[in-house]
Order: structure tokens, then sequence, then C-alpha cells
């Protein structure tokens, strides 16, 4: 984005950051669809260990989420580009990541006690 002369700290609107919101929308939705998958796997190929199940079930839970923030911080961000402006930092990367590093610790503990 470039500052545009007449007002100061407000950006012109380009076509290539919209493009760039969606792809970045496009990558959470991957994420997402990723984690469920391997959730339902999980869950599926675990069905005689429930605290595996329980795993499966909190990915799934964990890529429903990862959709959502990806979807509020698409709109948020082409609302911001929209108007000129530059788009507010979330904390959904920082929650997804917290999610997926305990939901990890969580499995390998598991398998490591079971």
């Amino acid at each position: 984005m470039t500052t545009r002369d007449d007002e100061p700290g407000r950006l012109d609107i380009d076509v290539r950051f919209l493009l760039a919101n969606e792809r970045t929308l496009l990558a959470w939705l991957r994420t997402a669809l990723t984690l469920m998958a391997g959730g339902v796997a999980l869950a599926q190929l675990a069905h005689d260990r429930p605290p595996l199940q329980a795993i499966g079930v909190g990915l799934l839970i964990l890529g429903s989420i990862g959709g959502l923030i990806g979807y509020v911080r698409f709109r948020a961000t082409g609302h911001a580009i929209r108007s000129g402006q530059l788009p507010t930092p979330g904390h959904g990367p920082a929650l997804m990541t917290a999610g997926v590093v305990t939901l990890a610790a969580v499995l390998v503990t598991v398998y490591l006690l079971g």
C-alpha cells in the first residue's frame, strides 16, 4: 500500500492486497480442514483409547475455531483495506499456535504413558 498525498495516514487500495487477503483466508481454511481431518482420523483409529479420542475431538474443535478465526480476520482485514487503513493485528495466530502445541504435547504424553 502506498500513502495518498491528499490525506496523510490514508492508504491507496490495491486489488493485490484484497487478493492476498483472500489467499490468507484460504490458508486458514486449509489449516482448519487439515486439523479436522487429523481429528477424525485419530478419533476413528483410537476407538479403544478414550484419551486419544478426546484429542481427536480437540483437533476437530481447534480446526473449527481456526476456520472461524480465519474468516473473522478476513472480514476485518478486508474492511481495513477498503477504508484505506492498516489492519489491526489479532491474537488468532497465537491462539492457534498455542492450541496446536498444547494438543501435540498432550498427544505425545498419552503415547508415552500409554
